[in-house]
């Protein structure tokens, strides 16, 4: 076998292929768009490389076929909660059912982190946001949603074997929304409540106001997260970026806000699932790609939405005036369009009060994903990443 570093535009592209490769065979696989891959590793894409580092390599047999990739990470702002030394990224792993090949992939990531002061590695992970490219699918093999990762289910038999021990286990979460799907009782209870008070308002955005929406999003998510873990304020320029972002495919009927006094106490953000129209592009997203995704999104009828930002002030915590909102939502949704899921971005085991809060929306678990830690000094104990209390 051959394992060489990823420096030229012939390696990158072989990185892109050996995903391909390998991932091909499963019929519930969407091809990722180059785009979103490369622009990983691309300083000017990608804001954790100004104080990080990473690095790709490929994997050929004998013979010059690619049976494997795997790239490794560093970046100084990565922490979990306990960590008592620095721990570095492994990730965009790909790999033939073989153990060996797998091993020498694993171990070169960690040699490479190790010389920069590792003494640990978690993957598979991104050099980057959580919600994206994420741990190893272990349960629930369905077509993933955008910038999720899929694999086939003999990874976590090449991970485990290697030495790699569940540092914590991702749970996803679906929720039916179709028009013969009726939520639990109490949601309904609750709406009636704060439905019968003048003083409570529950709307969905309009394209045209996103300013204002940008600040009543940075007023909730600043009460509701900012505090949250070592979560930072966000400002409303902020806000607003993430909004106009989202503006090529945002659904104004699946961003909900709710007011108090016209005060705004909680606000619930998602997106359709866009890997629905991706899944058609075959990775690239050139002129006629993307007037391809533009017809697609017009005329066809997308069947689940996701999940992004869900968040209420601690005030009205526990009050139900979210259950309000979502049956306003709910209502909405239904009347005028063709979604039948709710797919919710993944929740770490370590974190019970947001996996009470999707299980109280009456979700159901749809997939399970690992992140794994390895400790290079295999005397160390394992440690699972500490419980939020």
């Amino acid at each position: 076998m051959q394992i060489s570093k990823v420096s030229t535009k012939t390696d990158e592209s072989e990185f892109i292929r050996a995903h391909v490769n390998i991932n091909s065979a499963y019929p519930n696989w969407i091809r990722p768009l180059d785009k979103d891959v490369l622009g990983v590793f691309d300083p000017q894409k990608n804001k954790f490389l100004q104080q990080g580092e990473a690095c790709r390599w490929n994997l050929k047999d004998d013979s010059g076929k690619l049976i494997g990739r795997i790239a490794a990470f560093v970046n100084k702002r990565y922490k979990n909660k306990g960590d008592k030394f620095p721990v570095g990224g492994v990730g965009f792993f790909d790999c033939i059912d073989d153990q060996q090949a797998a091993n020498l992939l694993f171990d070169t990531a960690k040699a490479w982190l190790a010389e920069r002061g590792m003494q640990a590695m978690d993957g598979p992970i991104n050099i980057g946001d959580r919600d994206k490219w994420w741990g190893l699918l272990v349960e629930g093999f369905h077509p993933p949603i955008y910038n999720m990762n899929y694999n086939p289910p003999y990874y976590q038999k090449l991970f485990e074997t290697y030495g790699f021990q569940v540092f914590y286990n991702q749970i996803c979460w679906s929720l039916q929304v179709a028009a013969s799907n009726q939520l639990e009782p109490k949601f309904y209870e609750y709406h009636k409540k704060f439905a019968q008070n003048p003083d409570f308002k529950a709307r969905h955005i309009q394209k045209n106001q996103l300013s204002k929406y940008a600040e009543d999003l940075t007023i909730v998510y600043n009460k509701a997260w900012a505090k949250h873990e070592g979560n930072k304020e966000i400002n409303k320029a902020h806000a607003l970026k993430l909004l106009q972002s989202m503006k090529p495919v945002l659904d104004e009927k699946l961003i909900w806000f709710v007011y108090h006094k016209e005060e705004p106490v909680v606000m619930w953000i998602n997106l359709p699932d866009i890997n629905q129209i991706i899944k058609s592009l075959n990775g690239k997203l050139g002129l006629w790609e993307k007037l391809k995704f533009f017809l697609i999104k017009t005329f066809g009828k997308n069947s689940s939405f996701v999940g992004l930002v869900f968040g209420i002030v601690p005030e009205f915590q526990g009050s139900g005036l979210d259950y309000f909102m979502i049956v306003e939502a709910e209502k909405e949704i239904k009347k005028t369009r063709s979604y039948k899921t709710l797919e919710l971005y993944w929740q770490g085991d370590f974190n019970p009060k947001m996996l009470n809060i999707s299980k109280n929306l009456g979700a159901k678990q749809s997939r399970k994903m690992i992140t794994y830690r390895y400790n290079f000094d295999r005397n160390i104990p394992f440690e699972r990443h500490p419980i939020l209390t």
